[in-house]
């Protein structure tokens, strides 16, 4: 499975980002240059980062295209999520407009990440290889009529088709560099049903990353690599990293999932560069270098890897996290040209006005002392609304799918482009029958399984409320008498018909109880829409979104 990739980037855009000086071998080593993104999550233009704006693939261009200079064998790599999750101005036309400018920026292999599978294994082979036949046919191919597909390598190793027993994508690639040759291995986390629609990946098993990952290099080692790289969207976090370390400076506080798949790797893979977590580090575990840069675009990694020129051993590894600050590295003319015709084609849908809301934000962020989202409480809201047609009593939304705050940018004037980037997944709505035991169950699971400290609270409808007491044992903390549907008690025996994302429905993000609901109904309404024609109606009533300040409706009780 060896690779040995063009250089893919027009002479104008040959080069790449600041941090180490050009190395002048005087020891018998080499210098090998790597620059690391992940989790680009389709932002094309830069995004808020602090108290500016960082990111965007002009400014990201602009600063390869600099380190290049330094380094033309400089390679560009990922750790998965680089579509999935995106602003409406890649999501409206399937994420192609991203893959184009990964294209352009020469990335030469990521990993995939949870995110490539939102749409489904279907349509990510088609967005890795090319081509319109797409379970999404309103979207793929209408940005133009003529959709080549990925110029780089998505790689996952630990992704199988059950029925031929081997990976759906290539689990490496291999790079000679310098007379080195550097085997890059993706992964993603095994985690990955849990935080994807069922069908989306129905014939495939994810199994131990560390595993599949150092089975490989036996294979690796025949096919000349010496050096050996993981590409792997699974990350951590840190207390003490510090973002824009120098050479060197690693933390060793990295807690996580991604920390006992280090440790379990084989003892010649020195460098991990992960994701998943959005985290900003550069940490040591078990002597490896792991490295994450943030998310949207906002960081880069910079590694430096010294190999001894007669062994092909990796003799050292050291990384800097660097921030994509426009001011600085400015903006690269063809990186800047791609962007504005997209932006420009873009914009006539983008910029329509759906409805003026009651402020200029709603916020995603949890409301202080709670685990509710003053947003999540209106999209559930929304997905009640468009569920009663069906018979909906309740609706529930799961906090990772709300990925960004309602936020206007002419007065209270939400536009269609506003609320896409709020739910970019398109996930249809589903109604169906639970009964009152079965809702408290589902609420219990908040705390259960492997992801219960990530995911998030389930984020409730207007009318639904109930009380939970974190003292009490895993399965226990849901106070029965205080589970309510319009102040009325919910009965373990009575039905109730319950509206929700088909993400969640078909027992994502760890709610399998979703799974037991009868009477399944697809309403054929996508959660975007669905929460436009609510901004709609509650505009119409004269009782706009944010108008009136969210409140909880559902208690910690201690």
């Amino acid at each position: 499975m060896r690779s040995f990739m063009r250089p893919l980037i027009p002479a104008a855009l040959a080069a790449l980002v600041s941090g180490c000086a050009v190395f002048q071998p005087a020891t018998g080593n080499v210098e090998i240059n790597l620059v690391a993104i992940n989790d680009l999550h389709g932002n094309l233009e830069a995004t808020r980062f602090g108290q500016g704006k960082a990111g965007g693939i002009d400014t990201i261009a602009a600063a390869l295209k600099d380190w290049r200079k330094e380094d033309p064998n400089l390679l560009l790599v990922g750790a998965g999520d680089m579509i999935g999750a995106s602003p409406a101005m890649s999501a409206m036309w399937a994420d192609e407009p991203t893959i184009n400018a990964l294209n352009l920026l020469g990335l030469r292999a990521t990993s995939v990440g949870n995110h490539e599978f939102d749409q489904g294994r279907i349509e990510l082979l088609r967005q890795a290889k090319g081509g319109c036949a797409s379970p999404r046919p309103d979207k793929a191919c209408k940005y133009a009529p003529v959709y080549e597909g990925a110029k780089f390598r998505y790689l996952a190793a630990n992704v199988i088709e059950t029925r031929s027993n081997s990976p759906i994508l290539p689990a490496y690639t291999i790079e000679e560099v310098k007379g080195v040759k550097i085997a890059f291995i993706g992964a993603v986390l095994k985690d990955l049903p849990d935080l994807v629609a069922a069908a989306g990946i129905a014939g495939i098993q994810v199994t131990d990353e560390a595993q599949a990952i150092s089975k490989l290099l036996p294979k690796l080692r025949e096919e000349g690599a010496t050096v050996f790289v993981v590409l792997i969207h699974q990350g951590g976090k840190s207390a003490t990293a510090n973002a824009g370390a120098n050479d060197g400076e690693y933390c060793n506080d990295l807690q996580g999932d991604i920390v006992n798949v280090v440790k379990n790797l084989d003892p010649a893979i020195r460098l991990v560069v992960s994701g998943h977590s959005h985290k900003a580090y550069l940490c040591k575990v078990d002597g490896r270098v792991v490295t994450q840069a943030e998310t949207a675009g906002h960081m880069l990694s910079r590694i430096r890897l010294m190999v001894d020129k007669q062994t092909g051993v990796l003799a050292d590894v050291s990384a800097r996290n660097i921030v994509m600050e426009p001011e600085r590295y400015g903006s690269e003319p063809m990186a800047r040209e791609f962007v504005a015709a997209l932006r420009e084609r873009s914009q006539a849908a983008l910029t329509r006005p759906v409805a003026t809301l009651g402020s200029s934000m709603i916020a995603k962020p949890l409301m202080e002392g709670t685990e509710e989202s003053a947003l999540g409480q209106v999209v559930a809201d929304a997905t009640l609304f468009t569920g009663r047609a069906w018979g909906a009593q309740i609706a529930f939304m799961n906090t990772g799918g709300v990925r960004t705050s309602l936020e206007t940018k002419s007065g209270n004037v939400a536009t269609l482009g506003d609320v896409q980037a709020v739910l970019p997944f398109g996930n249809e709505l589903v109604v169906m029958n639970l009964t009152g035991a079965q809702i408290r169950a589902l609420l219990e699971e908040q705390w259960m399984g492997s992801q219960a400290d990530k995911r998030g609270f389930l984020q409730v409808s207007e009318g639904f409320t109930y009380q939970y007491d974190t003292r009490k044992p895993v399965g226990e903390r849901i106070l029965p008498d205080s589970v309510l549907l319009n102040g009325v008690r919910i009965e373990d025996t009575s039905s109730y018909r319950v509206a929700a994302n088909a993400f969640i429905a078909a027992g994502g993000d760890g709610f399998s109880t979703f799974k037991q609901g009868s009477n399944r109904v697809q309403t054929g309404v996508r959660d975007a829409d669905s929460l436009a024609q609510y901004l709609v109606r509650r505009e119409n009533d004269r009782r706009p979104v944010g108008q009136v300040a969210a409140t909880q409706r559902f208690m910690h009780v201690n």
